[in-house]
């Protein structure tokens, strides 16, 4: 896998334009001024979690003595799963009602950008290819940079470009994760088969 490809796959598991309408709905009740530090603040917290997997995941895993072909399949499944609710996606409470009280951690840094899919994704890039750390580290670093400006103008660009549009994008990501996710459960079904 080249960064570029990581980038891309963290982008899509990230999906900040599906988050953009939880994000907003959460925040509604705070000052513009202070959604943007609540949205600084929770991706801070989600970028220190997912480096936290990135570097140490592996040892949780060896821990848990999980296989590579193990978490390539589970990782599979967990993205087939997330890229089906970007295709058909359903409402969530948050989203129907919103929230008075300002969120902290939960539900936006865990688990709308640092959620299981994310740090699968982060694990198996540390463990499939462990030489390449630092590269994946960048790979992390613009994926959530790129995330981070989507939800900074998420006011505008649901303004801009409609609920509709940015339904069509999630959708779209969702179909490219979908085929991802089903490569990524071949090389699972592959690694355990050489196995034996």
């Amino acid at each position: 896998m080249t960064v570029l490809s990581a980038v891309i796959t963290l982008i899509l598991v990230m999906d900040p334009f599906g988050g953009i309408p939880v994000f907003l709905s959460l925040l509604k009740h705070s000052p513009a001024r202070r959604q943007r530090m609540i949205i600084l603040r929770e991706m801070v917290i989600a970028l220190g979690i997912l480096v936290l997997f990135l570097f140490f995941g592996k040892f949780i895993l060896s821990g848990l003595h999980i296989s590579q072909p193990a978490l390539n399949i589970s990782g599979g499944v967990i993205l087939f799963l997330i890229a089906l609710r970007m295709i058909f996606p359903r409402r969530t409470k948050e989203e129907d009602n919103g929230e008075s009280e300002e969120p902290i951690v939960v539900p936006l840094a865990v688990p709308l950008i640092a959620g299981p899919s994310t740090l699968a994704t982060v694990i198996l890039l540390a463990t499939g290819y462990p030489d390449a750390i630092l590269s994946w580290m960048f790979a992390l670093l613009i994926a959530w940079s790129a995330a981070l400006l989507v939800l900074l103008l998420g006011d505008l660009l649901r303004k801009l470009l409609g609920n509709r549009v940015l339904q069509a994008i999630e959708r779209l990501m969702g179909m490219i994760l979908t085929t991802m996710a089903v490569q990524m459960l071949l090389s699972g079904v592959r690694g355990f088969l050489q196995s034996f």
